[in-house]
């Protein structure tokens, strides 16, 4: 706590002088998004470089002037909660002012800006988001209120906690973790009982591209229980981008990359390469959208990709073929395949990246 209100004091600190030399106050923030300041590690993934490019939020500039405004504004309510011990969701912070706010996704880029300007993890700034991830199997833990979570008992899935931090008490007697894509895939495996027919596993979705509460819940599974994880993904760019997301990290996020990357993470399927050994009849895929070929270019200039040649060859299949398909696909060889024969066949015998 004392780190975060002496961070947001230094800020405002620099604010106070600048204004008492008859300066407009400038605010610094890391381009985040810019692929330059970015390094690839094995053992991390994607983080920021120390000395990366800037860009400075002006008080003096009718463009920039109401982004200052925001920034400070968050950073006064940052400091309260800290000092009161309180929370706000994002959602909250908007709401304060939707006029100086613009929308929801303006609160959220501003609140990682600052998260990353202080070089204070997200979760200690006092500000939580609703989780949109689900985690279902053999799981059990007690959350910051004391209310105890059994992933075991329940037919449904439970929603990933929104203080992921404020947990404890994780039980698991688990052999792996699976990653699923999609919440329409993880629903059938969950009426499937996969999670107790081969073996007790957990099993989590993010529903597409995973909020910041779903990658720190599974990198605090990762690091209490240390089992394998493997992810269940579309076999087309969008999967491969999300799959690369729980496993490198993101550019926007990469200030962070310590507390939210599994670089440990294998890619089980739907690989590319499945698709042939499988005899997946062509009239099952799907033709790649100009937007697709963009985004397969795109991940094959990444860092990591040249540092794994079997990664590379995947998407070098797909390239090839110019065709996509999603998990669903399966059901056309028969309509339990995934659980039945798919996943049992890779968890014993491999296949994974």
């Amino acid at each position: 706590s004392s780190e975060v209100l002496e961070a947001i004091e230094n800020v405002v600190l620099n604010v106070l002088t600048s204004l008492g030399k008859q300066k407009a106050p400038v605010l610094t923030v890391a381009n985040r998004a810019d692929w330059r300041n970015i390094e690839f590690e094995d053992s991390v993934g994607l983080q920021m470089i120390p000395c990366c490019t800037i860009r400075k939020i002006r008080s003096d500039c009718s463009r920039s002037a109401p982004k200052f405004a925001l920034m400070l504004k968050i950073l006064s309510m940052i400091y309260k909660m800290v000092q009161s011990n309180t929370y706000a969701t994002k959602r909250d912070i908007y709401y304060t002012d939707t006029v100086l706010s613009g929308s929801q996704s303006i609160v959220d880029s501003i609140i990682n800006d600052i998260s990353c300007m202080l070089k204070i993890p997200r979760r200690s700034l006092h500000i939580l988001s609703t989780s949109k991830g689900s985690v279902a199997g053999n799981l059990s833990y007690t959350e910051e209120d004391g209310t105890k979570v059994n992933c075991t008992c329940s037919a449904t899935a439970v929603s990933v906690p929104s203080n992921v931090e404020g947990i404890k008490n994780l039980i698991s007697h688990a052999k792996f973790m699976l990653i699923v894509e999609k919440d329409a895939t993880f629903q059938r495996l969950l009426d499937d009982d996969f999670c107790n027919k081969l073996t007790p596993c957990i099993m989590i979705t993010g529903r597409g591209v995973p909020d910041l509460n779903t990658r720190l819940f599974i990198r605090k599974l990762w690091d209490t229980f240390q089992i394998p994880i493997f992810t269940l993904m579309d076999a087309d760019p969008h999967g491969i981008e999300i799959m690369c997301i729980y496993k490198y990290g993101s550019v926007s996020m990469s200030f962070e990359a310590h507390h939210l990357t599994v670089p440990s993470i294998k890619w089980l399927g739907l690989l590319p390469s499945d698709l042939k050994r499988l005899n997946i009849c062509k009239d099952a895929l799907i033709p790649f959208t100009k937007q697709d070929q963009k985004k397969l270019a795109s991940i094959q200039k990444r860092p990591y990709v040249a540092r794994q040649p079997v990664l590379k060859r995947e998407l070098e299949i797909m390239a090839a073929s110019k065709m996509k398909a999603e998990i669903q696909v399966l059901t056309s060889l028969s309509s339990d395949y995934l659980s039945r024969v798919y996943l049992p066949n890779k968890l014993q015998f491999g296949g994974w990246i």
